[in-house]
């Protein structure tokens, strides 16, 4: 993705100081790493046998619940202002509180989704 603030139009020439050497559709689609791509197919097969598995013990009805809880949760934020907002509940909900990532190890704002 361009980076920042900065779009890019197709019409526009390829502006490699700005964009990088390989920052064509191309890049726009393909995740930037290799493993990424791996890493997020193989957490959509764990949520769907979950998925599969709390629907084959508790019904339907359990899935559903937990799809709209998510959707209300993914949605809640803070009025602008100077504190930033955080999805506590939907992090809670989904299990992404133990997890341990990469911008966690770096420490990094740059790496974190949720800033």
């Amino acid at each position: 993705m361009a980076s920042g603030s900065m779009k890019r139009e197709i019409s526009e020439t390829h502006d490699t100081l700005r964009f990088g050497l390989n920052a064509g559709v191309k890049a726009d689609l393909a995740p930037p790493h290799p493993l990424q791509s791996t890493i997020q197919s193989e957490a959509k097969f764990w949520a769907d046998k979950k998925k599969f598995g709390t629907e084959a013990i508790y019904g339907s009805a359990l899935n559903i619940r937990k799809d709209l809880d998510a959707q209300i949760l993914s949605r809640f934020q803070r009025p602008p202002g100077a504190l930033p907002s955080s999805l506590l509940g939907y992090e809670a909900l989904t299990g992404s509180l133990d997890d341990f990532g990469f911008e966690d190890y770096l420490n990094s704002k740059t790496f974190c989704h949720c800033y």
